[in-house]
């Protein structure tokens, strides 16, 4: 099968951002008088954007004490958020072992590439920046670019009108049941990683297409079907940036 676009999902997939994401989430809790929360905990809340997350982490520290939702307001730990993450963002994510060479041999091939996240675009566009994968990037589709966002199926239908291809010769890549089902959704084939968060449940349990130890190894399956494509070894290289 050849495939002409490959789509990304960030956080569990190209970049392990737990971490600071979870540091940014406590620092914020911490700037209103709330007690820090576990890492685990608010790992599990990836993937529907920072601002989900810390609404739904708001929910069960208002569950645990009711008394503080009448000097906690949500806008303000919110707008919190947004300013640790951009301190945090950096400080200890790191991209997942055969990410940058899977992209580099993708790109090489003349694969066109997005990255499709819930996370909102400033913070995606961040965290690439940061890592050193933004110039490997035709499209990045945050989850505030569009009226809808993942699983909806127009956002990776967008991906596809945007770089000029078909659902039938796109993938998409992810780590969570909502990447399966948007690719699913979509009409473009759903693969997955096993590593990641996926809400702390079994990426199988999603029934992607195909389970994919690395992205190195989704490369190469890309790669062995595009016939007549240049032979492309996985080597970590950074790419040329035309002007």
């Amino acid at each position: 099968m050849r495939y002409d676009i490959v789509s990304f999902d960030l956080d569990g997939t190209l970049v392990d951002t737990a971490a600071e994401i979870a540091e940014a989430a406590n620092r914020a809790l911490e700037s209103h008088g709330i007690a820090r929360r576990p890492v685990s905990e608010v790992t599990v809340l990836i993937g529907a954007g920072t601002r989900e997350l810390m609404l739904k982490l708001l929910a069960r520290v208002m569950i645990e004490q009711p008394h503080l939702a009448d000097r906690v307001h949500p806008d303000q730990v919110l707008a919190s958020m947004d300013e640790h993450y951009a301190v945090t963002t950096g400080t200890s994510s790191v991209p997942y072992p055969g990410a940058l060479e899977a992209l580099s041999a993708l790109k090489a091939a003349g694969i066109k590439l997005a990255c499709v996240t819930n996370k909102e675009f400033r913070h995606a566009e961040r965290v690439l920046r940061v890592h050193r994968l933004d110039a490997y990037f035709d499209l990045v589709v945050g989850g505030d670019s569009l009226r809808v966002k993942k699983p909806d199926p127009g956002v990776l239908r967008h991906v596809v009108e945007r770089l000029g291809g078909s659902t039938d010769r796109t993938g998409h890549v992810g780590d969570s049941r909502v990447d399966v089902e948007a690719a699913r959704n979509a009409g473009v084939t759903a693969w997955a990683v096993p590593y990641g968060y996926n809400a702390g449940q079994p990426i199988e349990d999603a029934y992607p297409e195909r389970l994919f130890p690395s992205l190195a190894d989704l490369a190469q399956h890309v790669l062995a079907g595009r016939s007549g494509a240049p032979c492309v070894s996985l080597t970590s290289t950074q790419p040329t940036i035309s002007s």
